[in-house]
């Protein structure tokens, strides 16, 4: 479980998978179907020690492993441990993509931003110009690193259970079997979800925000740690601008009051709009560690 936002996966851990591994993975949660019950309930238990409330009629059998926990000093001090533990990991990370002049991107997003299809269309368009790898996180099933598996790049699936974002550690495990070359393009797609992304460094190099139009175009000062993380911004689906009530410069002040020098591009994964700016900046990212 993660002590800074109270998330977590099941017992047994995020589960970090090849696309041919799959099938072993559907048995596996299938007989073990019965661990969700009591991720959940430790989720509950952490949510209510953050708010200090007193709970002691809660711990019966856990009495002893939760003694520390009262009060807000233990909880302040468990996220302080998580956060440095990731980030000493993720420093790690740093270190093997600058060793092999990899271009490392996370790419973060609220569910339904239109992530993914920006990635396999990116992908399809580019994959003869450049080595590409894909880490892809999602709580559950194996769709998306299925699309990116279809198009030829090597891919692997991250499932985090219960838990809302990636880590460096996760990332760490997935290069290990990904085995990438020497100056390749690695996309990690995170769970979708502006907030706790945000305070989770992975080690990349690039942070890449994506926002759609189908979104309310206030998300940058409603998430503003995510945008003033980010070094570039994604304003997708404008083909539907004539449909939605969203102001593009209204966004793009907003993400601009929170991070003066975030990028901003105006895309649309389907109809292709403005993906060659987003193509030339992802080739000069790269260049610039060549």
């Amino acid at each position: 479980m993660c002590g800074v936002c109270g998330c977590g996966s099941d017992n047994k851990g995020p589960r970090v998978m090849l696309p041919n591994e799959q099938e072993h993975q559907h048995a596996h949660s299938h007989e073990h179907g019965h661990d969700h019950s009591h991720s959940h309930h430790h989720h509950s238990h952490e949510h209510h020690h953050a708010h200090g409330q007193d709970h002691s009629h809660e711990h019966g059998h856990h009495h002893h492993g939760h003694t520390h926990s009262h009060g807000k000093q233990a909880v302040v001090e468990l996220e302080q441990n998580i956060l440095h533990h990731n980030q000493l990991l993720a420093e790690r990370n740093r270190g093997y993509f600058a060793a092999k002049n990899m271009l490392a991107v996370n790419l973060v997003s609220s569910p339904g931003s239109g992530k993914t299809a920006i990635l396999e269309r990116t992908l399809q368009d580019m994959k003869e110009r450049a080595d590409f790898y894909v880490i892809e996180g999602d709580q559950q099933t194996f769709n998306d690193a299925d699309r990116i598996d279809a198009i030829g790049v090597p891919v692997v699936q991250v499932n985090t259970g219960q838990g809302c974002h990636l880590e460096s550690d996760m990332v760490q495990t997935a290069l290990q079997k990904l085995k990438p070359r020497d100056n390749s393009l690695l996309f990690i797609e995170n769970v979708g979800n502006l907030v706790c992304p945000s305070m989770f460094d992975l080690g990349e190099n690039q942070r890449v925000v994506i926002i759609s139009v189908t979104e309310g175009d206030d998300k940058p000062i409603k998430y503003p740690d995510m945008f003033h993380s980010s070094q570039l911004c994604l304003i997708n689906k404008i083909d539907l601008l004539p449909y939605v009530n969203f102001d593009v410069d209204k966004a793009k002040e907003y993400a601009r009051r929170v991070n003066p020098d975030i990028k901003l591009l105006e895309v649309s994964a389907t109809a292709g709009t403005g993906l060659e700016a987003w193509y030339d900046w992802l080739l000069a990212e790269q260049q610039k560690l060549l």
